[in-house]
C-alpha cells in the first residue's frame, strides 16, 4: 500500500460525501468512470454562522443528486443562493438548468450560453454571498471556459477539473490549448506562495492538502510528456493515434481517446513553437 503522504498533492483519503473544510461541504454525484473518477464533486459552500450557500457543479442531470445536494444544504439550516460553474462538461453543468428551478437560483458562468440570469464571470471578479467571499481565477486550458474559485478563508481553491484530485486531466483539443493550460498551472502556483492557499478541492477525486505540490507534479508531468510527444515524432509517429499509442501504451486503452485530445494539443503547441 502507498502512503498518501508520498502521492501527489497529498490526497487526503478516500473521496466522500461530507465536510472537507470549514466552509466546504462535498456531494459526490453517482456518475463514477474511468473519465470522471469516483464521480463529480459538487461543493457547497457557505460561512459557518450564514444561512445562505453555494454551490459549485450541480453535476449531471440526475434528480437524484441534485435533490440530494439541496437536501444537504437544508439540513445544514441553509438556502442555496447561488450556482456556480467552473466550465461547462456535463459531468459538471448538464444538471445545472433543473438544479436552478430547485432552488431558485441564477447560475453564472463564463461561458455565456451555461448562464442563468444577466451576470457572468470574469478574471478578477469576487463572488459574495452571505459573508462568504470566493475570488474568480481565469484556468483556461483543459476548456477554453475553465474557471477556478479561490475560497481564502480556508486557504483553498477549487479547481475543476484542471487540477484533479488523483491522476492528471486532459487538454480536450480544440477548445483546450495546452499553452494556455501551462499558462493556468502556474498561476494557481502562484496563489500557493503569494496567498497561502494550500487545499486543493478538485471537480473529481479526494481532496488535496499540498497544492504546491499538485500543482508542481502537474507542471512536471506535462513537461515531461511534451518532451516524450517530441522524441514520438522525431521517430516517425506522426498521428495522434500513433503518437498516444507509443507514448501512453502504459496507460489503460479506455482512456486513448482523451488522450488523443492531449496529444492534438502537445502538437500543436510544438508546431506554434517551431518545435516540430
Amino acid at each position: 500500500m502507498t502512503d498518501a503522504s508520498t502521492l501527489p498533492g497529498q490526497p487526503r483519503g478516500g473521496v466522500r460525501t461530507g465536510p472537507a473544510t470549514e466552509r466546504a461541504v462535498n456531494v459526490l454525484a453517482p456518475n463514477a468512470s474511468a473519465m470522471t473518477l469516483d464521480g463529480t464533486n459538487t461543493w457547497i459552500l457557505a460561512e459557518p454562522d450564514s444561512d445562505l450557500a453555494v454551490v459549485v457543479d450541480p453535476g449531471p442531470l440526475d434528480e437524484g443528486h441534485l435533490r440530494h445536494v439541496v437536501g444537504t444544504a437544508q439540513a445544514a439550516g441553509r438556502r442555496v443562493a447561488l450556482t456556480l460553474l467552473t466550465h461547462g462538461h456535463p459531468d459538471h453543468a448538464e444538471g445545472a438548468a433543473r438544479f436552478a428551478e430547485l432552488t431558485g437560483t441564477k447560475v453564472r458562468a463564463l461561458d455565456p450560453a451555461l448562464r442563468l440570469g444577466d451576470e457572468g464571470l470574469a478574471a478578477g471578479d469576487t463572488v459574495r454571498v452571505g459573508g462568504l467571499e470566493l475570488r474568480v481565477v481565469p484556468t483556461p486550458g483543459h476548456t477554453a471556459d475553465s474557471l477556478c474559485f479561490h475560497l481564502p478563508a480556508d486557504q483553498a481553491v477549487l479547481t475543476g477539473d484542471t487540477i484533479l484530485g488523483r491522476g492528471t486531466t486532459m487538454v480536450a483539443h480544440p477548445d483546450g490549448r495546452l499553452g494556455d493550460y501551462l499558462d493556468s498551472l502556474r498561476r494557481l502556483r502562484s496563489l500557493t506562495v503569494d496567498d497561502g492557499v494550500h487545499t486543493v478541492l478538485p471537480g473529481h477525486g479526494p481532496v488535496l492538502e499540498d497544492a504546491q505540490g499538485a500543482v508542481e507534479y502537474y507542471l512536471a508531468h506535462r513537461a515531461t510528456r511534451l518532451a516524450q510527444v517530441e522524441t514520438a515524432v522525431e521517430d516517425g509517429y506522426r498521428t495522434p493515434r500513433e503518437v498516444v499509442a507509443h507514448v501512453y501504451a502504459d496507460v489503460d486503452r479506455s482512456l486513448w481517446p482523451a488522450a488523443e485530445l492531449s496529444v492534438r494539443a502537445q502538437l500543436d503547441y510544438l508546431t506554434e513553437h517551431g518545435l516540430i
